[in-house]
């Protein structure tokens, strides 16, 4: 039996906890990658996994084989790819992960094109918006938008993203417009639970920054959420541009304050520093960097 393909179902059972998930993953029958992670077992002498009717669970000894295992396929699939991209067509798996909004609209709407221009490309796109490790759930790349906390990953900016004010015409007209900063003190406000100070708006008028902190009176770490909040009238939200651009565009929102500026974040791509970072991989990179660059930083290089 093939040790590799042996040590490719372990792997995948490891990462979703269930053999029926890692045959769905794999292509494979449940019978079949059950007979595999047996026959690895059988050949290593020890038990990788504590089964019962209900869970699948490593054993030490399986969570320290998974940690040795993992690297060991990362540069076989690195070898594979390696034959053929010197093709020249792109070709071989990109594991990546977003945030759930972004990642459903304007991340696939980038990766549509890149995917037709290169079709034996195989991406597995887990959206989440819980920030997940890399290496541990085996994935090349992460797309995050906000400020980055300390981390060994390596990151490359893609793109700014403006944080705007905006509200609903209908809502605009009962409450009245702010014509300042400090008006907003008076308004419902609608904030993105995502962001570090999401009570806290920062907006720089005529020189001057306005740090302003505000009872928020709906908080959402889902920005479309927040959007559709906005479109119904419940208040000023602030948001990051990618959420509210189509409605701005159609006038179903108005912007809050135009004048002023908010917070700008960045769109980042992050990846591990200990991984080969293959032409694939790298093209998708530079391929995002131009659709967001285009889009929402006309300056960036």
């Amino acid at each position: 039996m093939d040790r590799i393909e042996t040590i490719r179902a372990f792997v995948a059972v490891a990462q979703e906890n269930s053999f029926t998930a890692a045959g769905r993953r794999l292509g494979l029958s449940t019978k079949l990658v059950s007979k595999y992670v047996r026959h690895l077992e059988q050949r290593l002498e020890t038990q990788l996994f504590n089964r019962t009717t209900r869970s699948v669970a490593l054993t030490d000894v399986g969570i320290s084989y998974l940690e040795r295992c993992r690297p060991i396929l990362d540069q076989i699939d690195d070898l594979d790819s390696l034959v053929r991209e010197r093709q020249s067509a792109l070709a071989g798996p990109i594991r990546l992960t977003a945030p759930t909004g972004f990642g459903s609209t304007r991340l696939t709407e980038a990766l549509v094109p890149f995917l037709q221009e290169h079709p034996q490309i195989e991406l597995a796109m887990k959206l989440t918006d819980t920030r997940v490790a890399l290496i541990e759930e085996g994935l090349d790349l992460a797309i995050r938008i906000g400020s980055l906390p300390d981390s060994t990953l390596i990151a490359r900016k893609l793109s700014d993203m403006p944080m705007v004010l905006c509200a609903s015409p209908d809502y605009l007209e009962r409450r009245g417009r702010p014509e300042d900063p400090e008006a907003l003190a008076a308004h419902s406000c609608l904030a993105d639970s995502n962001q570090p100070e999401q009570n806290v708006w920062r907006i720089r008028s005529q020189g001057k920054e306005h740090v302003l902190k505000l009872d928020a009176a709906i908080q959402c770490n889902a920005p479309g959420a927040l959007a559709t909040m906005a479109l119904g009238g419940l208040g000023i939200a602030r948001s990051p541009l990618y959420a509210v651009e189509n409605h701005l565009e159609a006038g179903r929102l108005e912007p809050v304050l135009p004048d002023c500026e908010t917070t700008v974040l960045g769109v980042y791509a992050l990846y591990p520093p200990n991984r080969h970072l293959s032409r694939r991989l790298r093209a998708l990179i530079d391929h995002l960097a131009g659709e967001f660059g285009m889009r929402w930083s006309p300056g960036l290089p």
